[in-house]
This record gives C-alpha cells, structure tokens and sequence, in this order.
C-alpha cells in the first residue's frame, strides 16, 4: 500500500515479534481523543527486548545525561520529529513506519530498577522521553511509563518528563508522591494553539486545549510544570510565542524553553512535502524562513547552532522569547529537582516511611 509523503521505498522484514494490543480501558477516554478512528493504515507493536533502559548523551546542547524512552517509534506522528532517522536503525522507514511500527520495553520497570540497585548508578535526574512520547496512545493500555514512575518513586531517583499528551494526567497520584519530595517536573509541549493545524502537522496527539488543562491540572495539584513552545517554526508557529506564554503561565506554568525545529537526514524530505502539500499557499515563506536561521540550509547539526538557530529571524525569535517569559513571570526561578532522598530498594524489600 502506497501512502503519499510518507513511508518511502522498501521496507525490510524486522526483527522483531509482534505484540497484540487490545482496545485501551474506558475510564481512560477522558485523557485522550482519538482524532483519526477510520485511518486505514493501522499500527503493529513489537517486543523490544532491550538490555539496558537509560540511554547517555554528552551533547553539549542537552541538559541532561539520561533518558528513558519506554517506546521506540511515536503514533503521534509529528511531521517534524527529529527522531524519525532513529528508526532507520532497525530496518525501519524514517516515513509511516516511525510511526505505524511501535516498539514496545516491556520489561522497562524492571530494567530500571535493576539499574537503580546498581552499585555503580549515582543518582541523577532521567529525562522521559528523550526520543520519543512516553505518554504516546499505547501507553494508554500497557501502562510501561506509570510502572516505571512506580520504580522512580520507589527508588525516589529525579525525573523530567515531557510529553504533548495529556494521558499523564491518569498518572497524578504517583506524580503527588514524587513532588513531595522535590523529584519530578512535568513539561507539556505546546506547539501551537491552533487546533486545525495540530491536527494536521501532530495528527495523534492532544489537542492544544487539552494540553492546557493538563498544564492547568498538574498545577493545581501541586506538581512543578513547565510549557516547551517547541519545535518552534519560523514563518509558520514563532508568531503565537507571546499567546501560548500567557496561555501557559494563566494555567500555572512556572518555567518556559524553547528550540527551533530541526530537520535531519528523512525528516527534511518529508516535511517539505508535508508543508508544500497542507499549506501551499504559504509553504515557500516557512521554507524560506527555516533556511535563513540555518544558514541557507534546512538543518544544521552543528553543536550550539542545531537547537537555536543564527542569523536575524533566529535572534528575534529568541528577544521575543525572553522578553514574554519575563512579562508572564515564567522562569523566575530555576528548579533544581534533588538526589538527596535516593535509596536503594532491593526486590521484595518494603520501606515503612
């Protein structure tokens, strides 16, 4: 089957056994709407049987060391991710299959808590996710991320998770449990509020009012929240910086970031023909903005350039930004989450405090 602008050419036979998924519980319907029931090309799920759960990076771009990512593949299907190429890796497309062909760690709580009894783990602040969606709709039946924030409690080891769905509400009771002791933060992506374009350029993911009740929810709840207005896209979302800020911090968001969208290897062909086929009319304006933060080009991934940009537009973006962040009050203060209370939980054991 042949689906235009997105999977590209041959796809090899994987390596992986097939997991069935059923139909997700009810009481979740609240947190999630399916916006695409009739699409025609349905999604696989894979057991991945991974050794190892914490991914490393040293990228001096990146503030942080480890990541979790409990899914490989994203149904949420942004047009822009960065993450596609990481499918090529294992005989995948960056196009339909990234997001058609999930794979799925079914065995990540318990990696992660092998990992945290360690000797050699010092506790540190791990990223969910960093490549993909911990939070993507089938999460919503195999529940992988909230036994893991399980184990993050358990162990009371630091997190961060950034998602643009608003499924980790389902997860507020744990989440209380971690921001008691100062050990989570939680970052909604906000990436436009225009619903009409979400849909089309993040076909599975929340709605933006959605997201902003999420955002408006965790903070009512006492758990420290931030907005990440990214990817930002010039010529097509830097207009509603200003919008989505105060929208954010009017819901209780206490810190904001932002980067600029990154176009690597597939993902530069893809969204080409993505935004020349959605938005004709204005696709030779976007396209011409993104080449002029990145030197004439449609990505760099040169180290202290692939997340910001250079040049004019790439400058103005970040004054505005700056500049709306402190009008709405967001980024005062920096939030330092802590290792302190981290404690080595061997299985079977049972803490009584």
């Amino acid at each position: 089957m042949e689906v235009k602008g997105r999977a590209a050419g041959f796809n090899p036979p994987n390596r992986f056994e097939e997991l069935h998924v059923g139909p997700p519980p009810e009481d979740l319907a609240r947190y999630f709407e399916d916006p695409d029931p009739d699409r025609k090309v349905l999604t696989r799920y894979y057991f991945d049987h991974t050794k190892s759960i914490l991914a490393s990076n040293d990228s001096p771009d990146i503030g942080f060391t480890y990541s979790l990512n409990p899914y490989r593949g994203c149904e949420h299907g942004c047009i822009y991710c960065y993450a596609r190429p990481s499918h090529e890796y294992l005989g995948f497309s960056s196009g339909l299959d990234f997001e058609t062909r999930i794979l799925v760690k079914t065995d990540a709580a318990r990696l992660l808590e092998e990992q945290f009894n360690a000797p050699t783990w010092k506790p540190e602040v791990v990223v969910l996710s960093g490549n993909t969606d911990c939070y993507q709709p089938v999460e919503r039946k195999l529940t992988i991320t909230r036994q893991c924030l399980e184990v993050f409690s358990r162990f009371r080891n630091p997190l961060a998770i950034i998602t643009k769905n608003a499924l980790v509400r389902r997860d507020i009771d744990i989440l209380r449990e971690l921001s008691v002791f100062n050990l989570v933060v939680v970052v909604i992506s906000v990436t436009s509020l225009n619903a009409d374009l979400i849909r089309k350029m993040e076909p599975r993911t929340s709605t933006p009012v959605k997201r902003l009740e999420t955002i408006e929810t965790l903070a009512r709840n006492g758990i420290p929240v931030g907005v990440n207005v990214a990817p930002l896209i010039p010529g097509l979302t830097d207009a509603e910086i200003p919008a989505i800020l105060k929208e954010a911090a009017a819901r209780g968001a206490t810190t904001a970031g932002h980067t600029i969208v990154r176009l690597p290897f597939a993902v530069k062909d893809l969204f080409v023909e993505w935004v020349e086929r959605e938005l004709p009319d204005s696709a030779a304006k976007i396209l011409n903005r993104i080449r002029s933060v990145r030197d004439g080009k449609m990505t760099n991934s040169e180290f202290g350039k692939r997340m910001t940009g250079e040049g004019p537009i790439a400058e103005a973006i970040e004054r505005l930004f700056e500049l709306q962040c402190r009008h709405y009050g967001l980024n005062r203060r920096k939030l330092r989450l802590t290792t302190e209370h981290f404690r080595r939980m061997p299985r079977g054991q049972f803490s009584l405090f």
